[in-house]
């Protein structure tokens, strides 16, 4: 999604969709190909009916000028079908009845004969058109009956998850104020202060949990506010990695053209924090992740690198799927929101998040967002500086 270039924006809203046609019409293109049938086929069967002309009788040659109004009416419904009925009895009648090559109908057996063709040919297309619109209409129903079940399922799966992991933190908080407010234990100051801040832990991470159920929901909707300005990546990515205590443990690198970038500073805060967190989490002992930016493409690049156990191709786009942890059933590493959070927010600024190989093993997630113009922006207000909680999300 891309933002427009105000102060103040959101994502542009998604174009409306074109009206899907009603259940079991045909489009235009099914019409004209049927409208196409309609005229071709009776004239190439007539051109082969003269040239049999003397070894088939006039009912025969009525009954195979039926076929085409037959196919019509199932490639384009019942209009072309009747114009295939329509013109196979006028060349039966003009090619065929005698007397031949003319519009004359000699006896009254003939004429009734060219009558009898055309109902036929014409009850012929509306049955054929009305069982082939059933048949569509079934068909449609079907396919949206296992969209619907496939949703459900999805949703009770969603719901299980999201039901065990924020019972989890409230279950840990329950626990420790139970204890706290029993009258049957003594317990020391210290006991105390570690079971107040335990629950206050689990407090705080239901909180996340809840802000980030939120903000995914803003974001599906396109209601997230997003205040576009220049911002220096050096800048954000240090506060990110003090919000994470990870300064030590991560290096930073920038390389001399790169310009400050347009985008949210909270926002790009916490995709920063989201994508060091999962960096930190998979990466082995004494290869800490880095961050390198640079400028490519008339983009400047943020990239996340990591020498974890990486992710196959073929699986890399499932992790920015909401609740999807790719098998990791630790309990600490939240729900599965963090990259789909951190993709829908460097979306909604502008930018693209995608994941890479690291060469000789691990990841690299690369935040590529478009350059500001001006100068350089200096010192940007940060979530600590905005009185946010800076926290990864799980």
């Amino acid at each position: 999604m891309s933002a427009v270039p105000d102060l103040a924006v959101t994502p542009d809203p998604t174009p409306h969709p074109t009206p899907d046609p009603p259940p079991g019409s045909l489009s235009r293109r099914r019409w004209a190909s049927g409208l196409a049938v309609a005229v071709v086929l009776p004239t190439l069967l007539s051109a082969g009916l003269v040239v049999l002309d003397d070894r088939l009788d006039l009912a025969t040659q009525a009954l195979l000028l039926v076929l085409p109004t037959v196919v019509a009416a199932l490639v384009g419904g019942l209009a072309p079908a009747v114009v295939a009925a329509v013109l196979g009895s006028v060349l039966l009648a003009y090619l065929f009845t005698p007397p031949e090559r003319t519009w004359e109908v000699a006896g009254a057996t003939n004429v009734v004969g060219l009558v009898v063709q055309l109902a036929v040919g014409l009850s012929t297309a509306a049955a054929v058109d009305l069982a082939a619109r059933r048949a569509r209409q079934a068909e449609e129903a079907e396919t949206r009956r296992r969209a619907l079940a496939a949703v459900d399922r999805t949703r009770t799966a969603l719901l299980a998850a999201v039901g065990h992991d924020l019972r989890t933190p409230l279950a840990a908080a329950g626990a420790s104020i139970a204890t706290l407010r029993s009258d049957d234990l003594r317990l020391s100051d210290a006991n105390t202060a570690e079971l107040l801040e335990g629950a206050q832990q689990s407090l705080d991470r239901l909180g996340a949990l809840v802000a980030d159920l939120l903000d995914v929901s803003r974001l599906r909707a396109g209601a997230m506010a997003v205040v576009l300005q220049p911002v220096d990546l050096e800048e954000v990515c240090a506060r990110a990695l003090d919000d994470l205590a990870a300064a030590a443990t991560v290096t930073l690198g920038r390389a001399a053209d790169v310009p400050d970038v347009r985008a949210d500073p909270g926002l790009l805060e916490r995709v920063v924090v989201n994508l060091v967190a999962n960096a930190l989490r998979h990466t082995p002992g004494g290869r800490p992740p880095r961050l390198v930016a640079r400028r490519t493409d008339g983009m400047v690049e943020l990239r996340v690198v990591d020498h974890g156990p990486g992710i196959p191709a073929e699986r890399r786009e499932e992790v920015f799927a909401p609740f999807q942890r790719l098998g990791d059933t630790d309990p600490a590493s939240g729900i599965g929101l963090g990259l789909a959070l951190s993709r829908g927010l460097v979306e909604a600024m502008g930018g693209t998040l995608l994941p890479e190989d690291t060469p000789g093993g691990g990841l690299t997630m690369v935040v590529a967002l478009r350059p500001a113009p001006g100068g350089h922006a200096g010192l940007v207000p940060g979530r600590r500086e905005r009185g946010e909680t800076p926290e990864a999300s799980p």
